[in-house]
């Protein structure tokens, strides 16, 4: 069943773009596109292609919506988390820092910074 929704929702994605291309621009972009309209109103008349439009976006909705019913049906068996089970968790060792006596410079007992030239 999963499938054939899938499929018909596919097919109404691939229609619904194609049916879009197809129209003609109402001149939203200023001069590009198709052209501006009716001069008496603003809202052209509701063609064939605008109606076949909302037809097919509504149904595209409707097997959205199907799809999304049918996927919640199958996963309410439990969640994720319920199928991994009780494992413990084990922590990684992290490795220790490094004590400050590292970090600071050498004493003036030590050895000098710059090798002396012999």
């Amino acid at each position: 069943m999963e499938n054939v929704v899938l499929i018909i929702h596919l097919l109404l994605a691939l229609s619904l773009i194609a049916v879009v291309l197809l129209q003609r621009s109402e001149g939203g972009l200023g001069s590009m596109g198709g052209g501006g309209g009716g001069a008496v109103s603003g809202r052209s008349a509701a063609t064939a292609m605008g109606k076949l439009t909302w037809v097919i976006a509504i149904a595209f909705i409707c097997t959205s919506i199907a799809l999304t019913v049918i996927a919640a049906q199958k996963s309410s068996s439990g969640s994720v988390v319920d199928r991994l089970g009780n494992t413990p968790v084990t922590e990684e060792s992290v490795p220790s820092l490094p004590s400050g006596e590292d970090l600071l410079p050498p004493s003036s007992g030590d050895l000098p910074l710059v090798p002396s030239a012999n």
